[in-house]
């Protein structure tokens, strides 16, 4: 009786995976790149990556139930009349009236107001729904200028100058026809229906010099009052932040890669930019080389989950974080009880690929009538404010168990890294050693 080895089963390319050659069929059957909101799916280095080195001898811990552990934050310190205060180290990022319903935009201004903190616009401008229920709101000026007009610029607390985005740096946005209703048209000029593009740089200024006077414009409008932020994605961090710093800019913000959006190019999402974990310390070293850290204020965001990814930012160097995704996740985007009208739509809960199609079954982006009435505003700005709630009360115990009674008190000494990349990232020595690599010898 002969022995037969049993047959060896086909093997698949790692390269051409099953995703790959989808993709190829798909472009090649219909001659268009794919469009898709949310972030990156491919697995970056990021916060998890990092681990603190709680209080033991040689740090001595705070008692939680009996020792203050501060969260305040001041934006805006270096020029405005009007600083920011907040009580809380996380912001609503700006996502605009037209990529998510009125009533979300209401939700998230009710949440932010009742954490004591900010929420932002976005391209389109500014709704009423916003603005009333928003004590502290960050007015986004972009390269479009859709919804800009100088009445909302000082009806605002803060304006921030949009250079770039996270998800898409050096590209503009993009809002699909289905989302273009009658009052998103008339707020952004546009016709109804039409597909609209977001413009990837300002029309009136090519480099830093402009924004310089760009921000003094916006300074005598609002009559020196409002902190100016500037807003870069993710891509040379030292010299974006340098810039912004030397043109004028109060608050700098930071969006890594993980930044979602609300549509674009997937090859944008997926291979454009650095981790949001690249990018703090070459731009917290920008402003320590410039004299300007803690001077002028540098809010980190894009893939920021929980109280644990805060302090790791706050510890990195950061002033504050802002959150997107994560807000609309708690104000109960893409929940699992909707997943049979996800897969009506070929996506699932959880995939984020529904957002620019305008059909968002639990009415956060859409502006279908229907959809945008099973969100309740009020209901949903609770959600928010408990998650803010939560992720600060993490944090603090973070802070605490580190020694520190504020949650800026955080340092890079508290962190070491899991893995050479984040290391390196991070400037922080894997765990176990006292190895940074690239700065010191093994």
């Amino acid at each position: 009786m002969s022995y037969q080895n049993p047959p060896t089963p086909p093997r698949k390319s790692a390269t051409f995976d099953d995703y790959t050659l989808a993709e190829i069929r798909r472009a090649a059957a219909t001659g268009i790149y794919d469009i898709r909101g949310g972030g990156t799916k491919r697995k970056v280095p990021h916060f998890d990556d990092l681990l603190f080195l709680g209080a033991s001898i040689s740090r001595y811990p705070l008692e939680g139930y009996r020792e203050r552990c501060d969260t305040s934050v001041t934006l805006g310190t270096r020029f405005a009349r009007k600083p920011i205060q907040l009580k809380i180290p996380i912001t609503i990022a700006g996502m605009s009236f037209g990529s998510l319903s009125a009533n979300a935009k209401e939700a998230l201004g009710r949440g932010a107001t009742l954490s004591g903190t900010s929420t932002t616009t976005g391209d389109g401008g500014m709704t009423e729904e916003e603005r009333g229920h928003s004590n502290i709101l960050v007015y986004q000026y972009l390269p479009s200028r859709y919804g800009m007009n100088p009445r909302d610029l000082r009806r605002a607390d803060a304006i921030e100058v949009v250079v770039g985005q996270g998800a898409k740096p050096g590209g503009g946005g993009m809002l699909l026809g289905q989302k273009i209703s009658d009052r998103v048209a008339e707020m952004r000029t546009l016709p109804k229906g039409i597909d609209q593009r977001s413009a990837c740089r300002h029309p009136d200024w090519t480099g830093p010099d402009d924004l310089e006077i760009k921000i003094l414009e916006l300074r005598e409008i609002t009559d020196w009052e409002k902190p100016i932020y500037v807003k870069v994605g993710g891509a040379r961090p030292y010299y974006d932040t340098a810039l912004a710093v030397k043109a004028g800019a109060d608050v700098v913000v930071l969006d890594g890669m993980q930044g979602g959006t609300a549509a674009t190019q997937d090859v944008f999402i997926e291979h454009v930019g650095q981790p949001t974990l690249a990018c703090i310390r070459p731009a917290v070293r920008a402003l320590q080389d410039l004299g300007m850290h803690r001077k002028v204020q540098l809010i980190v965001s894009g893939g920021i989950r929980s109280g644990a990814d805060v302090a790791k930012a706050l510890a990195l160097g950061a002033d504050a974080v802002s959150i997107g995704t994560a807000a609309l996740v708690a104000i109960g985007d893409n929940d699992p009880k909707w997943e049979d009208e996800y897969r009506k739509l070929g996506t699932t809960a959880g995939a984020y690929d529904d957002w620019h199609e305008g059909k968002d079954p639990a009415g956060i982006t859409t502006q279908d009538p229907a959809l945008m009435a099973r969100l309740d505003p009020v209901a949903a700005g609770r959600r928010l404010a408990n998650y803010l709630k939560v992720m600060t009360l993490e944090a603090q115990t973070i802070a605490r168990a580190c020694g520190h009674n504020h949650v800026h008190n955080l340092e890079p000494e508290d962190l070491c890294a899991l893995t050479i990349e984040a290391a390196a990232m991070a400037g922080v020595p894997l765990a176990g050693t006292d190895w940074i690599p690239g700065k010191s010898g093994f």
